[in-house]
């Protein structure tokens, strides 16, 4: 008589659900940074096509950071963790700053709009947490490249949802809505430089 016990299929069940669980949580924690910045920036008038770019080059960002960041070791990934972030922070502190100002003028020019090139800065900016994010993929081992995979494909989501849902503010609240995204990039701006400091 063989011992009864558990098959290898359902321990490896098992043990993918929790690594799947613990993943999508990761993925959320990370891409809600980039939901905040794009609630703050949706209150630009941007065209559908416009956010439709923009998520997907945030997601694709939010795919190649972390794999970087795996590659790239611990101390490079603090490194230039500390650098991005800081930089990052200042921009959208700025670019807060300017939308607050700004709000109540009609000739308002903005110095990085998630449109043409800044979009790979916008894009960067929000992939510094999941570039830091990349030292804990080792965990999932060979497994790293999908759970990177669903950092993009959330990130996607949540940007789209934050572009959307403030676009949506834009024209109901109009120049208060303004000032709200102009609140929102500052106070994210502000957790980058502190968090990095």
């Amino acid at each position: 008589m063989f011992p009864i016990g558990t098959s290898n299929g359902e321990r490896g069940k098992k043990t993918v659900l929790p690594e799947m669980i613990t993943l999508l949580i990761m993925a959320f924690a990370v891409g809600m940074d980039a939901f905040s910045v794009s609630l703050g920036m949706g209150i630009y008038e941007l065209r559908l096509k416009q956010i439709f770019f923009i998520g997907i080059t945030v997601g694709i960002f939010h795919v190649v950071m972390p794999l970087i960041g795996v590659l790239a070791g611990h101390m490079l990934s603090e490194t230039f963790g500390k650098i991005t972030g800081n930089i990052g922070g200042i921009l959208l502190v700025i670019l807060g700053l300017q939308m607050i100002v700004f709000c109540f003028r009609t000739d308002q020019q903005s110095l990085v709009l998630p449109v043409g090139g800044g979009i790979i800065i916008f894009s960067l900016i929000l992939s510094v947490d999941s570039f830091s994010a990349g030292l804990s993929l080792g965990m999932f081992g060979a497994r790293a490249a999908i759970a990177a995979l669903c950092f993009g494909v959330v990130a996607v989501l949540l940007t789209w949802s934050g572009l959307l849902i403030g676009r949506k503010v834009q024209s109901l609240l109009g120049v208060y809505g303004e000032l709200l995204g102009g609140i929102i990039l500052i106070a994210f701006g502000l957790k980058l430089l502190f968090q990095f400091t």
